[in-house]
């Protein structure tokens, strides 16, 4: 089958077209026929080194973290989808951007008459957004969240999500001041330039602050959101885009300010809770397919421009959500 890999740690040069073997399911796992798959910057990540040197089938490593398609073939075991049914599938273990992709079925939910394009862009972001929100952050109705990368997949979903689970206020920060015109479209009630974004908090709460800050940045603007966070606000770490050196709290600041620092990482989740990242997929498959949750439709573009879609990607040059069409469906265009 034909893939897109690296065989070497590097820039999106090191992407190629490559010939794989096509995987056969496991027991417990699913095989299926990928029409598009999601891109993420943890696949950037990947790519870069971040998570080791490639160690896969002829030395390749295949990124993709999720993916949408149809069911070709179950493995022993596998229970939950039929072959044929179109589907949407988190894979912690990468392999996406290929024509066909193992999950296990845990990982697996019916698209609910999502259009695909759309499914490939679920799996990872929005279980990482309900995690986020809910099991790491607490969100309760009528607080206020404050977004970092707001205009990014998993900042964009966790603004609607926000919005659905009752918070009062949701705001965002960007890295580029272009994208604070895209406030209204991602459900914000306002987006701030990332520089200097802790006083336009502060003045846009009355001095107040927020009740939860989500956090994908690191360095400077992981310290900077402790001093805007209400009494008894959270802080939630679930990525470093900035490529900033460990940062470490002060605990006596945490206890003195009613502060508090979580973490939320999606493969520690998978690999102690799958049943979590099942949940939150299916809830989110379902609501967004009844329309009970908006959905912006994501930015399609064809595989074979993989390596570009990673470099305005490394750029911060993207917003909302990227997937890749794996099976030729259409040219570069809005799904």
């Amino acid at each position: 089958m034909r893939a897109y890999g690296f065989k070497s740690n590097g820039g999106p040069e090191v992407l190629e077209e490559i010939q794989v073997p096509t995987p056969a399911p496991g027991p417990g796992q699913v095989l299926i026929e990928v029409a598009y798959a999601g891109v993420n910057f943890a696949e950037v990540q990947h790519r870069r080194g971040e998570f080791g040197e490639p160690d896969g089938p002829g030395g390749y490593d295949v990124p993709g973290l999720e993916v949408s398609g149809t069911v070709a073939a179950l493995g022993t075991g596998a229970t939950g989808p039929a072959v044929g049914e179109e589907v949407a599938a988190y894979l912690p273990a990468f392999g996406g951007y290929a024509e066909f992709a193992v999950a296990d079925a845990e990982f697996v939910r019916p698209a609910s008459g999502l259009p695909l394009a759309h499914a490939a862009g679920v799996p990872c972001v929005y279980p990482t957004a309900y995690g986020v929100l809910t099991d790491a952050g607490r969100l309760r109705e009528g607080e206020s969240v404050l977004i970092h990368a707001a205009a990014g997949g998993v900042g964009s979903a966790a603004a609607r999500i926000a919005r659905a689970l009752g918070a009062a206020h949701v705001f965002g920060t960007v890295g580029s001041p272009g994208k604070t015109e895209l406030a209204t479209a991602l459900g914000y009630d306002a987006l701030f330039p990332r520089e200097g974004s802790a006083d336009a908090v502060r003045e846009t709460t009355a001095g107040h602050g927020v009740d939860l800050v989500l956090d994908p940045v690191g360095g400077p603007v992981r310290r900077a959101s402790l001093d805007v966070l209400a009494p008894f606000g959270r802080v939630v770490v679930y990525g470093d885009l900035g490529l900033h050196q460990d940062w470490t709290a002060d605990a006596w600041d945490l206890w003195k300010n009613n502060r508090s620092i979580a973490g939320y990482n999606i493969g520690d989740v998978a690999r102690r809770s799958p049943a979590t990242i099942g949940e939150h997929l299916s809830r989110a498959l379902s609501l967004l397919a009844s329309g009970a949750l908006p959905y912006a439709p994501p930015t399609v573009i064809p595989w074979t421009e993989v390596a570009e879609t990673h470099r305005l990607f490394e750029a911060g040059a993207t917003s909302g959500k990227t997937v890749l069409d794996i099976a030729g469906h259409a040219e570069r265009s809005p799904a």
